[in-house]
């Protein structure tokens, strides 16, 4: 259903029934697209359905960004501030939309009719800049369009009859290969199962050497063998697609071009496994790909591949709901992801226990993410041989790509494992290129140097983020955004990240406005070394990566900016002490501290 031109979520499209307190989370989106915030009456109306506190519900709330106590606009855009969109002039356009409604960046208009704001990268890299306009995506963003959108916004005219170009969200592969190339059959991979047995689901899953494609690569066989065999008699498996990595955008592909494949993945996880509960766990700034999944997923259970006794085995019964989530990159974490699920404040779990063995509500539980469901349905449709065709004898198959920035071409490519970086630099138009980051804020900063090397786990891993940066850029720039993007998402609960993430980005503004030295550097590592060892953690542990990467590979950008090589306090006490040497009329070498500063 559409509501003023958004797809209107409602619990039926999500999960909702018999999950109490787990349904929270949706319930507090439905009233927030209802709204435009959480009434105080509606709190405590939900504290006594869902058998909650106040106070929980109210922290549930302040944690997705997504969600608000106090009204939004009628007209809520949020830019993304993703560094690929801010290359493409962000920041003038979202400037241009503050003039042109009369509203500062931040804030909600007098009369309610716009409230603007920045947002973490939203997904759409190859088609920036984008923003959200009440959860709807709008690509391609340009100075023409920012005056449209403010005529458009003044006269009251609703989503539903502002142009379709607007909305447009293209899914097409620059590049293709084993996966996207080969032809898929719904229901073949599941008849494979059922004939065959989970061992043998098991075993070539195992034999094909599939990994978790989200950047860890850890085996996906030993993952769903672990679950099978954990004690319980209900099995969950979940579909984590929160694709928040800055820069990374392929799961948005598949899932908009391949939730077949997706699904059929997930249903055989869960014949594998023995799992009757199934869930996407939908990114929040993904919204607008709701109804055409559920679209699918209404098809495969008319088609009798989804739902109670699935291609007519008696006791396959399997099922998928969609979770959304509200804006929170630590979702992206899968324990943290299970515990969004269960309608909390998405905070990280300590492990042991693994959520293969202890997860949604304590049923033993898989979490993959969309690439790695897709290609295990493949497997076991093409087999072993058909996957270990291309790639390396470590890492067999291909990688899908999420290549944006300073390129001629940017958009989705998959590539066989063991790819050269120069070759997929060359393939997608990129010239002079002075550094690429790959993986996202959270993986590395790879200089020309390195361009040799592979795409590979046993090389450089990656979960599909490349973002290339070419010679005219000021890459500190980008480790500056990459480092706010971590304090802006830390969720708090360690020590370690929580403050080290403030502190890193203190320490970078002041190289940034040319009041570092090197003490400061020095600073900056050792605490960047310190958050990968002790953070709670995957985001605190990666957290530091763009600077410590920057400090060891360009050096130069951060020595440039010094103001001085020795060490400069904070804070002048001599300078201070100014005042009381006027009054007291002295000047002298003992009215003055020797150094000046602490």
């Amino acid at each position: 259903m559409m509501e003023n031109g958004v797809p209107k979520v409602e619990l039926g499209m999500l999960h909702s029934e018999g999950l109490e307190p787990g349904s929270l989370l949706q319930r507090l989106i439905v009233l927030q697209q209802k709204h435009r915030f959480i009434p105080e009456q509606e709190i405590t109306r939900l504290a006594h359905t869902c058998n909650v506190t106040e106070a929980q519900i109210t922290g549930v709330i302040e944690f997705y960004s997504f969600l608000h106590t106090s009204p939004r606009g009628e007209y809520d855009i949020l830019v993304s501030d993703n560094i690929t969109d801010q290359m493409q002039g962000s920041h003038l356009l979202a400037d241009l939309l503050s003039k042109g409604l009369g509203v500062a960046l931040g804030t909600t208009r007098n009369d309610l009719r716009v409230s603007l704001d920045y947002t973490s990268c939203i997904g759409m890299g190859d088609q920036g800049p984008a923003a959200l306009i009440n959860g709807q995506t709008i690509t391609r963003l340009t100075p023409s369009r920012i005056h449209q959108i403010v005529q458009l916004i003044e006269a009251s005219t609703p989503l539903s009859q502002w142009p379709d170009a607007f909305f447009q969200v293209d899914a097409k592969a620059l590049r293709s290969d084993l996966l996207l190339k080969s032809d898929f059959s719904p229901g073949a991979a599941l008849s494979s199962c059922l004939e065959q047995g989970p061992t043998s689901i098991f075993n070539r899953l195992e034999q094909a050497g599939l990994r978790g494609c989200g950047g860890a690569g850890f085996s996906t066989a030993a993952k769903w063998r672990f679950c099978a065999s954990a004690a319980g008699e209900q099995r969950v498996v979940v579909c984590n697609a929160d694709e928040g990595e800055p820069g990374t955008f392929k799961d948005r592909f598949l899932l908009q071009s391949h939730a077949d494949r997706l699904i059929e993945g997930m249903t055989l996880c869960a014949a594998a496994v023995g799992a009757g509960i199934g869930f996407i766990y939908l990114r929040g700034e993904y919204r607008y790909l709701l109804e055409s999944l559920q679209t699918t997923l209404d098809k495969r259970r008319n088609e009798g591949l989804l739902g109670p006794a699935i291609l007519g085995q008696e006791g396959f019964d399997f099922d998928i709901s969609i979770h959304l989530g509200a804006g929170a990159y630590i979702c992206g974490e899968e324990s943290a992801l299970i515990e969004s699920l269960e309608g909390k404040r998405g905070i990280p779990r300590s492990r042991p226990p693994f959520p293969v063995s202890q997860g949604y509500l304590n049923y033993p539980t898989v979490v993959n993410n969309v690439e790695t469901f897709c290609n295990a349905a493949m497997i076991i449709q093409q087999g072993v041989d058909w996957y270990r065709s291309i790639g390396t004898t470590t890492s067999p198959g291909s990688k899908l790509l999420s290549i944006s920035g300073d390129c001629d071409r940017p958009g989705i490519y998959e590539f066989p494992f063991g790819t050269t970086i120069s070759d997929i630099l060359n393939q997608c138009g990129a010239h002079q290129t002075m550094a690429v980051q790959v993986g996202g804020a959270a993986g590395r900063l790879i200089a020309a140097t390195e361009f040799h090397r592979t795409i590979a786990f046993e090389d450089i891993p990656t979960g599909g983020s490349f973002m290339v940066f070419n010679q005219s850029r000021e890459l500190l720039r980008a480790i500056e955004n990459f480092t706010q993007f971590f304090k802006h998402e830390s969720c708090g609960f360690c020590t370690p990240c929580r403050v080290g993430s403030s502190l890193l980005v203190k320490q970078l503004n002041k190289v940034m406005v040319g009041h570092a030295t090197t003490k400061d550097l020095e600073e900056m590592s050792i605490l960047g070394s310190l958050m990968q060892k002790t953070s709670h953690c995957g985001l605190g542990q990666t957290a530091a990566n763009p600077i410590l990467d920057g400090l060891g590979k360009f050096p130069h950008l951060f020595q440039s900016r010094l103001r001085a090589t020795r060490f400069e306090p904070a804070f002048d006490l001599d300078a201070s002490l100014e005042e009381a040497r006027q009054l007291t009329g002295r000047d002298d070498p003992d009215a003055h501290l020797e150094g000046g500063g602490v």
